[in-house]
């Protein structure tokens, strides 16, 4: 039997217990709910997409491109730098690499280039600038944590997208490029696209320097 002026301790003692379970428990269910790179990247080698019918075909791409629309930030940057969706792209046909291009950019996006578009050119410039920029800091990121794992892979990410690419963008004009761009094309400048509109919803481009 439990002294009674040791009842309010006991009872601070378990509530403390309980919280420390509930936050547990919840802690471990969300780690297991949280969508990853890796998860990604293991549905897509746990699936043979050149070997599915039609109608489970469309459902698998469907699936993937809803769990590279669920990553957080960072793990939907490690998931474009590892490639993780590369497999299955290289596989679908031009009708499904333009779908899936549209499934998986950001909401918005469209309006974001026509208000880019908009920009003096001085500050479009500027905001591919920090877009570029703000790629090769998180690939850099991705890649230094990538090579304590294997050193091998070395600490010189490549380019956010290739000098080639990024020439025709600064010169065609972003929005017309895309318009214009095939879905392969499309796919490669998503990173630059997403990083923009970051960039944008920021503000940075509308105040001076």
């Amino acid at each position: 039997m439990v002294i009674p002026r040791w009842r309010p301790v006991v009872l601070s003692l378990l509530a403390i217990l309980l919280v420390w379970v509930v936050a547990t428990v919840g802690y471990t269910l969300a780690r297991n709910t949280r969508m990853t790179a890796e998860k990604v990247k293991a549905y897509v080698e746990s699936v043979d997409l050149s070997k599915l019918p039609p109608d489970q075909r469309a459902k698998a791409i469907r699936g993937l491109a809803d769990k590279l629309n669920a990553l957080p930030l960072e793990e939907r940057r490690r998931a474009r730098f590892e490639r993780a969706a590369w497999d299955w792209f290289g596989k679908m046909t031009e009708e499904e690499k333009t779908e899936f291009v549209e499934m998986t950019m950001p909401t918005g996006f469209k309006q974001m280039l026509t208000a880019f578009e908009q920009l003096p050119e001085d500050k479009r410039k500027r905001a591919i600038d920090d877009s570029l920029r703000r790629l090769r800091e998180a690939q850099s990121r991705l890649q230094a944590g990538a090579a304590l794992l294997d050193p091998r892979l070395g600490t010189n990410p490549p380019p956010p997208i290739s000098p080639e690419l990024e020439a025709r963008i600064r010169t065609i004009g972003l929005k017309a490029f895309y318009s214009q761009s095939s879905a392969q094309t499309k796919a490669e400048l998503a990173p630059v696209l997403e990083e923009l509109q970051r960039v944008m919803e920021s503000g940075r481009p509308f105040r001076g320097r």
